[in-house]
């Protein structure tokens, strides 16, 4: 049935009816294979064609989802296509990361990671998703301290003048977290072991609660977001001990580091990233990560994050997954040996 007809390449023309049935076979393979190849090109050519959505594993309004509306505006223009913000808030950004982890990886649903997605694997004996193997890092966007603070009527005027306090009277000093195995309490209970001393740790739901019984005496320490203590210690209402990143911040450049009053590589940071699912193919990881990249750069990223106290960056996804994965061990760390376990 194939008399007459001819397979022809630039060089060669073959009468079909001197190739076997092998042939045919090898033939049909590889229009199969060139067909794939020009069909993930085509595919990669034309990401995004439908709307993008970005996971929040935290309600609307608060710092995380502010931050993702701002880069998904950003990063759209970018891309030319849409993005939107889905919040999944519930245990402890697990039901977010979930959804991501099971989902599509063709670079349509992304997850807005942050500090909690590092601490997860310790603070829980089981998660429904393999941390390191279920996701793609994307872009690592930006980072910032926790900052200690104190009631301005306190005697502390120093991370010395409270090791000193907390040493004099074990766990009589007592700092407020805004909850179990969050930034603020990891940050504490690593301050409590490299400075060798006993506070006794007070959970709230949430940080306005927390500061509301710092400012009103009831507890006399707290390690606390940038964003939500800023205008408190500019107003007089809190005392601003140190920073707890690795350098100083740009929003409070005159205060130490926990690490500059005594303790090299203290370190503990919120941190702000991109995942996709794992699998998801290389070019269009590379894509997202290069819109990312140009959306930190915006103006409106640049005023977010003197609001939010933000250290901006730009990192690829070597370098986000290599942060990633010193973040999980850094946290495995503190949480065994203080024994936490997430409620």
């Amino acid at each position: 049935m194939f008399a007459g007809y001819w397979v022809s390449t630039e060089r060669l023309a073959i009468p079909l009816t001197a190739i076997d049935r092998h042939g045919i076979a090898f033939l049909f393979a590889l229009a199969s294979v060139l067909l794939s190849l020009l069909s993930g090109h085509m595919a990669f050519a034309a990401y995004p064609d439908r709307v993008i959505k970005i996971i929040v594993p935290f309600a609307p309004r608060g710092g995380t989802d502010a931050i993702a509306r701002v880069l998904a505006q950003e990063m759209a223009k970018e891309l030319g296509g849409s993005i939107i913000i889905e919040n999944k808030p519930g245990a402890g950004t697990i039901i977010g990361a979930q959804a991501v982890a099971s989902a599509e990886a063709d670079g349509y649903t992304l997850l807005m990671g942050t500090f909690a997605h590092a601490a997860n694997p310790s603070l829980y004996a089981k998660l429904p998703f393999d941390p390191h193997r279920g996701f793609a890092p994307v872009a690592l966007v930006a980072r910032s301290p926790n900052i200690v603070v104190v009631n301005p009527k306190s005697s502390f005027r120093s991370i010395a003048d409270l090791i000193a306090a907390a040493k004099a009277e074990p766990e009589k000093i007592s700092y407020g977290t805004f909850g179990i195995g969050t930034s603020a309490h990891l940050a504490g209970e690593m301050f409590k072991r490299m400075a060798g001393v006993k506070m006794t740790m007070v959970p709230y739901k949430g940080s306005a609660p927390a500061i509301t019984d710092l400012i009103g005496g009831r507890t006399q320490v707290m390690f606390t977001t940038v964003a939500s203590a800023a205008s408190l210690i500019e107003g007089g209402q809190l005392r601003a001990l140190a920073v707890t990143s690795a350098e100083r911040s740009p929003a409070f450049p005159q205060l130490p580091t926990v690490a500059e009053t005594g303790f090299p590589g203290f370190e503990a940071e919120t941190w702000y990233g991109v995942f996709a699912p794992a699998k998801t193919p290389p070019d269009i990881i590379d894509r997202l990560n290069k819109s990312a990249a140009k959306a930190v750069q915006a103006d409106a990223f640049e005023k977010l994050s003197v609001n939010e106290g933000l250290v901006l960056i730009a990192a690829s996804p070597e370098e986000f997954g290599r942060y990633y994965r010193s973040e999980v061990e850094r946290w495995r760390k503190v949480v065994e040996e203080a024994g936490i376990k997430a409620e």
